[in-house]
């Protein structure tokens, strides 16, 4: 298997940590999307969106959008719980990633981070959201260990990937403290390492 990833994106990065945590054997094409690499003509044919991360499977079929790919590498894995309420809870927070998180909290890292805009110049609407995001988390995280209850799901995979680095964006994890705690709890569960 291949993974088309950047090291500077959380998205790709949970398809990495996903295939770490199950076994799954793989070689990671680094692709600089600053430098244009996810829009080349070769790119696009595996994924005409032009975003990575995107996989191509042992038998040569394509794989993109993160949440897809992790999903798809730990199925009958402990990262997906066998309890279907469970697995739609893992699920319901996979969606809200990639809708109400990953769309505020990577943006504003993204854009302080790598294209040096000061946090205070940020549209007040990324910054609020954001701050709604990692609140929302601070309350589902105060009563449990884990997003979906005593160990680690892909919930907490793909909800960790850009929380971890919010600070980037301007946001102070402390005060979030069980955000702040359950970042430590999954990235030593994932052997996350900088």
């Amino acid at each position: 298997m291949k993974i088309y990833g950047d090291s500077i994106s959380g998205n790709c990065l949970k398809v990495k940590w996903t295939a770490d945590a199950v076994g799954r054997a793989y070689a990671w094409i680094e692709t600089d999307i600053m430098a244009g690499e996810s829009r080349t003509e070769a790119f696009l044919a595996m994924n005409p969106a032009g975003q990575v991360p995107v996989v191509i499977l042992d038998d040569g079929r394509p794989l993109a959008q993160s949440n897809a790919i992790i999903l798809h590498l730990a199925e009958g894995s402990h990262l997906v719980p066998a309890d279907a309420y469970d697995r739609a809870r893992m699920l319901e927070w996979m969606f809200w990633e990639q809708y109400s998180h990953e769309p505020y909290v990577a943006v504003a890292r993204f854009q302080v981070r790598y294209l040096g805009k000061p946090v205070g110049e940020l549209e007040p609407r990324i910054v609020e959201r954001g701050g709604h995001a990692l609140a929302r988390l601070e309350l589902a995280l105060q009563g449990s260990p884990y997003l979906v209850g005593d160990v680690v799901t892909l919930a907490d995979v793909a909800l960790v990937a850009y929380t971890r680095v919010a600070p980037e964006g301007g946001f102070d994890l402390a005060q979030y403290p069980a955000v702040k705690a359950w970042v430590a709890r999954v990235e030593q569960a994932l052997n996350i390492r900088d």
